[in-house]
């Protein structure tokens, strides 16, 4: 008996590791890195892969963060900048895009030197920033409703989607042909199309409001929406706009993000932590975890290619401004 109960706790001891190997945190943090002269309100980041830098709108301070990833040192401050909120590096052009919601202007940097080459124009608060890889495309929410589309080759202005309401959040789908647009003014998702430079749809949010970040699985054709009223996590049938999952995540989102590998959703939120979400089929999820961060750490940056999330951390009364860097756990 003894030889067998022994023989059963070396079995156990064997399987434990692996066990814990398989419930390892999805998102871990792996450290910190400082930005001492930053003050106020930071937005969206951007992330160039090869140079190992991160971007970071800090809104409040009126510049864009240049962080060396491999240093983990803030290494740069782009000063000139009338409240950053949208930041983009284009690798293939090496142009860094800058939307500023003080002044409405897309402001376009050599991505080497920092020197401004061109600065574009819209209405006001020039806002979110997405990209097109398929036709190399860089598109701007902007003023009280208008996605301006720029050449991301030659920063060169190519037209305009007219909104009802000021854009939030949106993804680019299918090169363009399908563009969702958080409207929170309007409390709709509008579905545009640059083909057709207009709105084809809009989907009512109906109890919903305050629906700020989104993103997109492409292979499942499924919408993640976060509301802040209440704070919920929405995943939409994006043919049909139909709800097909809800449930409560992180208050006061600003960012979510869809992790294709590990069919995982994570959304920072500054009511101080991370929710993440598992992906059982395109119809099914669960809440897997809350990672605890940050007072006012609302708006993040995962980047697939580096298996890392970024979180913008503001100053906090002595506590200086930083970035969070998590890895994701499998």
């Amino acid at each position: 008996m003894k030889s067998c109960t022994r023989f059963l706790l070396i079995c156990w001891l064997a399987w434990v590791p692996g066990l814990c190997a398989q419930t390892r945190a999805p998102l871990k943090l792996v450290g910190n890195i400082p930005m001492p002269e930053v003050r106020g309100r930071i937005d969206h980041l951007s992330v160039d892969v090869k140079g190992q830098r991160l971007f970071v709108s800090a809104l409040g301070n009126d510049t864009v963060e240049v962080i060396d990833l491999a240093a983990g040192k803030d290494i740069h401050s782009i000063t000139g900048m009338q409240e950053p909120q949208g930041v983009f590096y284009a690798p293939e052009s090496n142009r860094i895009f800058i939307a500023n919601g003080g002044d409405g202007s897309v402001h376009i940097l050599d991505g080497s030197s920092y020197t401004p080459l061109s600065i574009v124009r819209y209405s006001s608060d020039a806002d979110d920033i997405r990209y097109d890889p398929v036709h190399k495309q860089v598109y701007v929410g902007y003023g009280t409703g208008g996605l301006g589309v720029l050449d991301a080759m030659t920063g060169k202005e190519l037209g305009t989607v007219r909104l009802q309401g000021h854009p939030e959040a949106f993804e680019v789908a299918n090169g363009g042909t399908r563009i969702y647009v958080n409207v929170p003014t309007e409390n709709v998702i509008a579905v545009a199309d640059w083909n057709q430079r207009s709105v084809l749809q809009r989907w009512p949010m109906e109890k919903y409001q305050d629906n700020f970040p989104m993103a997109y699985d492409q292979s499942r054709y499924r919408l993640f929406v976060v509301c802040r009223r209440p704070a919920e996590l929405l995943v939409l049938d994006a043919k049909s706009g139909k709800v097909v999952a809800h449930f409560a995540v992180a208050g006061d989102a600003d960012d979510v993000y869809y992790d294709r590998a590990r069919r995982r959703i994570y959304v920072s939120g500054g009511q101080g932590f991370i929710s993440v979400v598992d992906q059982l089929d395109a119809d099914h999820y669960r809440l897997q975890s809350t990672v605890p961060t940050a007072s006012g750490a609302r708006t993040s940056l995962f980047v697939p290619a580096l298996d890392r999330l970024y979180l913008a951390i503001p100053r906090r009364g002595s506590a200086i401004a930083e970035i969070g860097v998590y890895e994701a756990g499998n």
